[in-house]
């Protein structure tokens, strides 16, 4: 299992629905909005690495994602 978390800045006003789209990916076990640096923080569980990079492309080209930073985690539970 590969796990993982996506920090994303977005669209100012686009938080709420760039969370609600990630809550409908298959591969996202939760979504936040925070403040801070980032907008949102979502977690990623694939089942392998291939499939961990699919959903970080996928979410790369949501409409209104401006930027976004990947953190792997090394071992995951």
């Amino acid at each position: 299992m590969q796990k993982g978390f996506i920090l994303l800045n977005c669209d100012l006003g686009a938080e709420e629905y760039i969370v609600d789209e990630l809550k409908q990916m298959q591969d996202i076990s939760n979504a936040y909005l925070t403040f801070g640096a980032y907008d949102v923080v979502a977690e990623i569980q694939s089942e392998n690495q291939e499939a961990f990079e699919k959903a970080i492309a996928t979410i790369r080209g949501l409409s209104q994602v401006v930027s976004t930073m990947t953190l792997n985690v090394l071992s995951p539970e």
